[in-house]
């Protein structure tokens, strides 16, 4: 295995794809790697299941959400339901899917669910719905969605709109007026733990310029706990599905989905204004979404700084991997295998086990199985 500086030795047990835990055993003891298929075609009489989001609760529970698509594979337009479970044992038993939102018919489905828990506890799942989002107008849109849970992902309220804030003739930015259409990237929000912006919750999205179909990204925050949200000056020129950090000096970083170098960009007031945008040369990947996730922080106490993204090691949709950072963002390195073969989108978490919970895309697209692997830090490396 490759080593990264500051002398960390990165030695992971590659679980490979399709291969369940060896033994009952093994999925009781806290500090062994483990993985389970959760959805796969047929399951619940759904042709096909997609987009995976993982969350580690304040009281250690997992939640995870994903798209039941019904009748095919295929996005939005299409009649698709968001349904989401809990784990209170670390992802070696879940709960009976809850839906959170039901599709109703084509154009009348809902996907591409995001989460984040509040400062106050509450739970925010955002999501699309309607219309597909290249064939989005302001009078036909693609609609954008949230959905709160007040107990920890057992049921769930009414969905809002948020759509005409967003974007479009109503839009409160000025400068989102010209687009037509978003949705949230699906996955993981953000919440701030650091400096005056402590307890802000953010999700990035892509937004649908008016006269082409080129997508830039903004960010969405809100400083109440999600009653109300403010809409960032653009993050990224020609971004994508988008993922965001909090970086040790409480910078916010910006990853998105590029075909090719993955694309970043950094704000440095919370959000709101963003610098000059830049790309990782060093991860150049299919145009895919994936995720981030801080391991460690100096700021809190730790050697080290410690940031993985997972993302397809390939230019195909194959080979989800994860790419290590020691220096906040700044480079990466070391990508460790955590599927051979055809992998898509992936989620992730940190468990109070000293663990990181996964929640990902194994197969072809049209075809995804979603499992849940679980990594214990001392399979996942060694501190020298």
């Amino acid at each position: 295995m490759k080593r990264v500086a500051v002398a960390l030795a990165v030695v992971i047990t590659l679980i490979s794809c399709g291969q369940k835990s060896s033994s009952t055993k093994e999925q009781t003891v806290a500090d062994t790697a483990f993985e389970l298929c959760l959805f796969k075609s047929g399951d619940l009489g759904s042709a096909r299941w997609r987009i995976p989001a993982i969350l580690c609760l304040d009281d250690g529970s997992l939640l995870i959400t994903c798209d039941k698509r019904k009748n095919n594979y295929r996005d939005l337009p299409e009649d698709i339901d968001i349904v989401s479970s809990r784990s209170t044992d670390g992802g070696r038993t879940w709960s009976n899917p809850v839906t959170i939102v039901a599709g109703t018919g084509y154009k009348h489905g809902y996907g591409d669910a995001a989460l984040v828990q509040c400062e106050n506890g509450d739970i925010i799942c955002a999501f699309a719905g309607g219309n597909g989002y290249f064939a989005s107008t302001e009078n036909d849109p693609i609609r954008t969605y949230i959905c709160r849970s007040t107990d920890r992902g057992h049921t769930w309220g009414k969905p809002r709109e948020l759509t005409a804030m967003l974007w479009g003739s109503q839009a409160v930015n000025s400068a989102t007026r010209d687009y037509r259409g978003a949705f949230f990237s699906s996955g993981n929000g953000l919440r701030l733990r650091r400096g005056t912006h402590a307890g802000r919750i953010m999700f990035a999205l892509p937004m649908l310029r008016k006269a082409q179909n080129t997508s830039d990204n903004f960010v969405v925050y809100s400083d109440d706990n999600g009653e109300t949200w403010q809409v960032s000056d653009m993050a990224y020129a020609g971004g994508d599905e988008a993922k965001l950090m909090e970086l040790s000096d409480g910078t916010i970083l910006l990853s998105t989905r590029q075909n090719g170098a993955r694309g970043y960009n950094r704000s440095t007031d919370g959000g709101h204004t963003w610098g000059a945008q830049g790309k990782w040369e060093e991860m150049t990947t299919n145009a895919c979404n994936g995720d981030m996730l801080r391991v460690m922080a100096t700021d809190q106490g730790d050697s080290i700084n410690l940031l993985l993204h997972s993302i397809p090691n390939s230019m195909q949709r194959a080979n989800v991997s994860l790419f290590v950072s020691h220096d906040e963002g700044h480079s990466w390195a070391s990508p460790l295998l955590l599927c051979n073969g055809p992998s898509v989108y992936s989620s992730m978490t940190l468990l109070p086990t000293r663990g990181i919970g996964i929640f990902m895309e194994k197969g072809p697209d049209t075809n995804c199985e979603l499992w849940y692997k679980y990594i214990p830090y001392r399979e996942l490396f060694r501190l020298h």
